[in-house]
C-alpha cells in the first residue's frame, strides 16, 4: 500500500517522518509513504503515470504549488476544499477515481481545541495566502464574531472580504501597516512567511490571547518567543502539520484514531536534528 507527498520543491516536507511514524505505531509494515518533486506542469502526468491499483495506491498529500492546480484533475472535491480552492488531499477509491479533501482546516481547528481554544468572540489573521484562507475556514466554526484580516493592499482585502462572505464569517480588513492592532484580540493566526512578523514581537501585550503561528522553521519565531514570554498561549506550524497529517493518516489506513503522539514526536526529533 502506497502514498507520497508532491510539490516543489519537497525536500524540506515533513509529511514522510509523519505519516512513517504513523504507520510504525500501527504496526503497518506493509506501507509505503515517499516524496515527489512535482511541479504544476508536470502534475497532469505524474497523475496518469500511477499504476494506482497495481502498486495499491492509497493517496496523496498535497503541498505548494499544487493545492489549487489539482482540481481540475479530480472527479470529485469536498466541500471544504471548494470552499477555500485547494485541495490538500487526494484520495484513490476502487474504481480509479480521484477524490479531493483538506485537511488543514479541520488539523487547524484540532490543533486549536487541544490547547483549549474552542470558542472566541473576535479573531485576527496576519496574512492574505492559501493558508490565510484556510485560517478563515477554520474560524468559522471557531469564531462567533468578527474577524480582521490585516493585509497588503486593497485587491487582497476584497479577496478575504469575498472569501469571508462564502464561509459566513465576518471580515474586515485592515492595513498590515497596523497589524499590532490584531493582539487586542483573544485569537491572532499569523500565517505570513519567515521574518515578516518578527518586526511585530516588540508590540506583544502584557497579557495576550492566543497565537498560532503556522510556521515551524525555524522555531519559535520572534513573535511566538515574545508571546510565550508574556504566557500567551502559542500553537506552532508543527502542531498544524501533525494534526493535519493524522487526518491524512486516517484516510489513507481507514484507522482511527491515529498515533498523534508518535507523529508529534517525530515531528519534533526531525525539527531538532
Amino acid at each position: 500500500m502506497r502514498a507520497a507527498v508532491l510539490g516543489s520543491p519537497i525536500a524540506h516536507s515533513l509529511s514522510p517522518v509523519l505519516h512513517r511514524a504513523a504507520y510504525r505505531a500501527l504496526g503497518l509494515t506493509d506501507r509505503r509513504y515517499d516524496r515527489f518533486e512535482v511541479d504544476e506542469a508536470a502534475l497532469p502526468g505524474f497523475l496518469a503515470a500511477l499504476d494506482v491499483e497495481g502498486e495499491g495506491w492509497t493517496g496523496l498529500s498535497l503541498t505548494m504549488p499544487l493545492k489549487r492546480a489539482v482540481i481540475p484533475l479530480l472527479d470529485e472535491v469536498s466541500d471544504t476544499a471548494l470552499a477555500v480552492d485547494a485541495v490538500n488531499t487526494v484520495l484513490f477509491t476502487a474504481d480509479g477515481r480521484r477524490t479531493g479533501d483538506n485537511t488543514d482546516v479541520p488539523g487547524m481547528v484540532a490543533a486549536l481545541r487541544e490547547r483549549g481554544v474552542t470558542t472566541v468572540g473576535s479573531a485576527a489573521v496576519l496574512g492574505a495566502g492559501a493558508t490565510a484562507s484556510s485560517a478563515l475556514a477554520a474560524l468559522a466554526q471557531v469564531c462567533t464574531g468578527e474577524v480582521t484580516a490585516y493585509v497588503r493592499g486593497p485587491e487582497r482585502a476584497a479577496q478575504m472580504r469575498e472569501l469571508g462572505e462564502r464561509l459566513g464569517v465576518k471580515v474586515t480588513a485592515a492595513p498590515w501597516e497596523g497589524a499590532a492592532e490584531a493582539f487586542s484580540t483573544p485569537l491572532t493566526i499569523s500565517t505570513t512567511p519567515v521574518g515578516a512578523t518578527d518586526h511585530l514581537a516588540a508590540s506583544v501585550p502584557p497579557s495576550p490571547g492566543a497565537l498560532f503561528d503556522v510556521l515551524y522553521h525555524p522555531w519559535p519565531t520572534a513573535l511566538a518567543a515574545a508571546w510565550s514570554h508574556c504566557n500567551g498561549t502559542v500553537m506552532g506550524g508543527l502542531d498544524l502539520l501533525v494534526h493535519q497529517a493524522a487526518l491524512q493518516c486516517e484516510l489513507f489506513t481507514g484507522i482511527t484514531p491515529a498515533p498523534l503522539a508518535a507523529m508529534r514526536a517525530a515531528g519534533e526529533a526531525a525539527l531538532a536534528a
